[in-house]
Order: C-alpha cells, then structure tokens, then sequence
C-alpha cells in the first residue's frame, strides 16, 4: 500500500483527512490556536453547542493522533488544560484559510441551498 494517495480507500490518509475534517477538531484547532492553553469548561464556552461527550471524545481523539496535549495539574479539584503540540499548530493556516472561505462565501451557499429546495 502506498501511503500518501487520499484516493486509495485503503490509504491511511484518509483516517488524516477524517480527523482534520470534522467540524468539532476545526473549531478546537481555531480555539488553541493563540497558543494559550485552555480548560475543558473554557474550550465549551467557547465552542458554543457542543456537548459534553463530543468534546470529550474530540479531545480524546485530536491527543491520540498528536494533534494537542492534555496536561493535568496534581490540585484539588483537579485541573486539566489542553494546548496544540507543534503538529497541531500545522493545522492554523489550512483551516484559517477553509474558515475564511467559509464566512465570505456562507450567503451565496445558502443561497444556493435554498434554491434547490
């Protein structure tokens, strides 16, 4: 297998390409991004609408690929707080620029989704 061939199903590309894909790691890539670490309720608060488990299960999931640490702090309660590793920090342009594009050109998508009603 070839690795490097997002058009290859077997590819392991594509589990990349799901993973930086999905609408909750965007938003938590575009939250860290400033570099500052932040809490779990704090990363909530600010990705308005996510719920609880997906955030976790996000969080879980943008760790295990290295895209961001978890540090937990031995205080009472305990305190855990997340940032971007330097790999993850790769992903602020890419998605800045996808971001972008998507807040200039959202009125004439939904435009064109209304359309096709």
């Amino acid at each position: 297998m070839k690795h490097g061939d997002a058009f290859d199903p077997n590819c392991p590309t594509r589990l990349v390409l799901d993973r930086i894909g999905d609408k909750w790691t965007v938003l938590v890539v575009l939250t860290l991004s400033d570099g500052n670490p932040r809490r779990f309720t704090e990363l909530r608060k600010m990705i308005n609408g996510v719920t609880p488990k997906v955030l976790t299960q996000t969080l879980r999931a943008m760790a295990r690929d290295g895209l961001l640490t978890r540090q937990v702090f031995a205080e009472v309660p305990p305190r855990v707080e997340y940032r971007l590793t330097p790999l993850g920090l790769t992903l602020q342009t890419p998605i800045k620029a996808i971001t972008d594009w998507a807040e200039a050109n959202v009125d004439e998508v939904m435009a064109a989704r209304a359309a096709a009603l």
